[in-house]
């Protein structure tokens, strides 16, 4: 029965989420009407229903793709709004790109007032409907009554957890030893052994049974939950066993297959399109706009020395795959060969090489160098998709090589013009400082930080700091 609620519920939330994202075109409508810094007349609204339901087709993929719906119980109110607000994001970026494209006339400060009443909208609901849903489970109903197996530190955390979250509605029946050698918790029910599961679920109503076992008594794990198959009743299963690493588990469904993923990248699908779509727009813009500029560096390149405007080198991307980065060409056509008799001055720790008055920079090329211009052309590998606007920077395959095994997770995410590192002293840091850098940018990903460091790219670049 709980189960048929819990489908009922994420039904009515799915319908009414749509209803609500209906309900914001008109309200939108009546706002764009009465602001003062309105310019245009805005259409009338039965001309806007299929710009509505296009939104809609749009919101269904985002919020399925940034997972909206869910776990409603256990999911916190600024998690579950924060995940609306990327979905939101998500359908307005696509929906401005498409008026864009299609030579739209619609007010830009409709389409605004559009999303920003869908938002309040929806998380007016998302606020009303948890404040009922809590008062509703403190006077007992709705709530859900389940018993732990397992006595470790896990079951005992699990507890607490729940204890400390009232709100959700879990009543906790008890326990259920792996085996007799064991005893409940210290004031904890005892319902009997896993052996006899069975029975206990007989003798008793449960809604959901949470396993918390130690790695060592895994081996119960599979004909209890079988036993819970078959009484229909809900199995949880604690991973905490499984986890080998620091990074978070996910489940994968693979024909069949359930997989348990261990990921240390960011694997948030929605917000890696938003940041692809970023990039794209982003380089295809630089590209464009800039044109002129790359035309008065080719010239200025050319006027200098012999030899092509652009320096194509193999760089290592995402995952380990080689790429051809390109660059404006800031030294002399032989510099390869001369690499070998300047290793000694390098001043760079680790296998990356730098030297300050490096003799075979071209005059040109130091210009272009301090004022970043020699990177320019990389707006083409950010627009084919083997680099970002932001990550870390592509090492060369003899670098990869000497990397500490440590190291290389730099490489599980695509490579970008522009880091941590070159915002925060660029040379002026060493090599070790520089991978721990790139490290935690990888851990801490997200837009909002690309945003901040793409940002702070503009006035490092002006004042050349670092740069060489």
């Amino acid at each position: 029965m709980l189960k048929q609620n819990a489908r009922l519920v994420d039904l009515s939330i799915r319908l009414l989420d749509l209803l609500l994202l209906t309900l914001a075109l008109p309200v939108a409508h009546f706002a764009y009407s009465r602001a003062p810094m309105a310019r245009d007349m805005p259409p009338s609204v039965d001309d806007l229903w299929g710009y509505a339901l296009a939104i809609l087709i749009l919101w269904i993929a985002s919020a399925g793709s940034g997972h909206v719906y869910g776990a409603y119980r256990t999911q916190g109110l600024m998690r579950e709004l924060g995940r609306i607000v990327r979905a939101l994001a998500f359908v307005a970026f696509a929906a401005v790109t498409l008026l864009f494209l299609f030579n739209s006339h619609l007010p830009r400060l409709l389409v605004g007032f559009y999303f920003a009443s869908a938002f309040l909208l929806i998380a007016s609901s998302r606020v009303l409907l948890r404040t009922a849903a809590r008062t509703v489970r403190k006077r007992g109903y709705n709530t859900r009554r389940y018993a732990i197996v397992g006595t470790g530190r896990a079951a005992e955390e699990i507890a607490a957890t729940f204890a400390q979250h009232r709100q959700w509605g879990y009543q906790l029946a008890g326990y259920i030893l792996a085996d007799e050698r064991h005893t409940a918790p210290p004031g904890g029910t005892l319902l009997g052994t896993v052996a006899n599961i069975g029975q206990i679920l007989d003798d008793n109503i449960f809604d959901e049974i949470v396993f918390a076992l130690p790695r060592e008594q895994l081996a119960v794990l599979e004909p209890a939950m079988k036993k819970c198959e078959e009484q229909g009743v809900t199995a949880l299963v604690s991973v905490e066993p499984l986890q080998l690493g620091t990074g978070p588990l996910s489940l994968l469904e693979l024909s069949g297959h359930s997989m348990l993923v261990y990921n240390r990248t960011p694997s948030d699908v929605l917000a890696l399109g938003v940041k692809r779509a970023f990039d794209l727009l982003v380089s295809a813009a630089a590209l464009l706009i800039l044109s002129p500029v790359f035309l008065a560096i080719a010239v200025a390149i050319k006027l200098e020395s012999k030899g092509p405007v652009f320096f194509r080198q193999t760089r290592v991307g995402l995952n380990g795959r080689q790429f051809s980065m390109v660059k404006f060409r800031s030294m002399y056509p032989d510099a390869e060969k001369r690499l070998a008799a300047l290793r000694a001055q390098n001043e760079m720790s680790g296998p990356v090489f730098k030297m300050k008055n490096d003799p075979r920079i071209t005059k040109v090329g130091k210009f272009i160098r301090k004022t970043s211009l020699d990177e320019l052309p990389q707006f083409w590998n950010v627009l084919t998709g083997t680099m970002s606007i932001v990550g870390p920077r592509p090492p060369l395959p003899a670098e990869v090589r000497q990397y500490e095994r440590w190291q290389r997770r730099r490489l599980s995410v695509r490579p970008g013009i522009t880091c941590t590192w070159q915002v925060s002293g660029r040379n002026g840091i060493s090599f070790e400082q520089w991978m721990e850098l790139d490290l935690e940018y990888i851990d801490n990903w997200s837009l909002k930080g690309d945003l901040r460091i793409f940002f702070k790219t503009i006035p490092a670049v002006l004042s050349a700091r670092g740069a060489s």
